[in-house]
């Protein structure tokens, strides 16, 4: 029998030593992850590194053979990168989840490999199986990178398909793919709430994945709404102290504004992910909210719920209040209730980490923290103190 996903699923157990010797065999891969570990040293004599890299991934995937030993062995890097870039790790809400259901985990989307990487240790933390991930098709440019993401559990939303037939089979391939794998395979899955980064700091949910979910519904069998409350959607909320990628973030907003578009470099989206891995991002909490029900009529209507719970369940910290001062001026107004995590940022590192970057960028890099303030003050439900 065929498997409708194959080209787009996660490898399975028995994939992954043949995905491994192929890994094991690509130049291309072996001398990314020397130029990872070795910087400009990996350049001078590819040829005599590469048998070394080989040795060593060969030794550290020693008796590997599945897919929960491969993520192992990611948990302890996950465990040393939560150690050397964060000064605290939290998470809340996941207590009042069913540990025996499989939920679609949709977060707002501020890191391209952080947010769901923190999503996964959260429940891993919890003693909860970590999820499917969605990645999109445009971040895997080369063979090794998808063969890499599939290895941990990612599965492919085909962004680049040209045409808008092609586009919609992709479209309905991947919403039966997610509904399979939470009615069929009782496996979690992580999403994120947009397509693309909220650089500006402004968590908003697109109807078009919202959509996307329902193509796999039985319009003979289903309503909308009961159809949403089957995948059973739960919005997250993940908040980092520092960004990472602030500065990157504030110069692509800064010359949208100027000159009204951006060009992305051709690795600028492979540097971010570097940057948001490797980067300081302070206190990080995660957030898991509630599981959406069946009163729904529309798209639209599910985004401003995932919205909402995103908004609210929003943990702020310090440097969240010091940009929306800045910004907004002192006596710019507060709710009561504000939830506000502690921060081990002081202001002094937060107002010389926004000098150094150029005059024009600043307004747009307080922003990225100040927004989560706005947000909240606008939310009908007011402050997150339910995180």
């Amino acid at each position: 029998m065929s498997d409708p996903y194959a080209d787009i699923r996660p490898y399975r157990d028995e994939e992954v030593a043949p995905v491994l010797a192929r890994l094991l065999g690509d130049p291309e891969f072996l001398d990314s992850i020397a130029s990872l570990r070795l910087g400009r040293l990996a350049t001078l004599a590819p040829a005599l590194i590469r048998p070394l890299v080989r040795f060593l991934l060969r030794r550290e995937l020693r008796g590997v053979a599945d897919v929960g030993a491969m993520q192992d062995i990611i948990k302890h890097y996950m465990d040393r990168m939560i150690e050397s870039t964060t000064r605290g790790f939290s998470r809340s809400g996941l207590e009042q989840l069913d540990p025996g259901r499989a939920y679609l985990f949709m977060s707002n989307h501020r890191d391209i490999a952080m947010d769901p990487a923190f999503t996964n240790y959260a429940l891993y933390q919890g003693g909860r199986d970590t999820v499917r991930i969605a990645i999109g098709d445009n971040l895997l440019t080369k063979p090794w990178a998808s063969d890499l993401m599939r290895l941990n559990k990612s599965f492919i939303v085909k962004r680049s398909v040209s045409g808008p037939r092609e586009l919609l089979a992709a479209s309905k391939n991947l919403s039966a793919y997610i509904r399979h794998s939470l009615q069929q395979e009782n496996a979690p899955v992580w999403i994120a709430q947009r397509e693309g980064r909220a650089k500006d700091g402004l968590d908003r949910t697109e109807p078009a994945i919202i959509k996307m979910l329902s193509l796999s519904r039985d319009k003979r069998a289903q309503s909308f709404g009961e159809h949403i409350e089957s995948l059973g959607i739960v919005p997250v909320s993940i908040s980092y102290e520092l960004d990472p990628c602030d500065a990157l973030k504030a110069n692509e907003l800064a010359e949208v504004a100027t000159a009204g578009s951006y060009e992305k470099g051709e690795q600028e989206d492979i540097a971010s992910i570097g940057r948001g891995i490797a980067g300081e991002k302070g206190r990080v909490h995660v957030s898991f909210g509630s599981p959406l029900g069946s009163g729904f009529d529309t798209p639209e209507d599910v985004a401003a719920e995932v919205d909402r719970q995103v908004i609210d369940q929003y943990c702020l910290h310090p440097t969240n209040l010091q940009a929306y001062h800045m910004l907004h001026g002192e006596h710019a107004p507060i709710p009561d209730k504000l939830y506000l995590e502690e921060g081990d940022c002081s202001s002094q590192e937060f107002t010389a980490r926004i000098e150094a970057m150029p005059e024009a960028h600043r307004p747009h890099a307080l922003g990225i923290y100040a927004n989560a303030v706005v947000s909240k003050l606008a939310s009908a439900e007011g402050a997150g103190d339910s995180c």
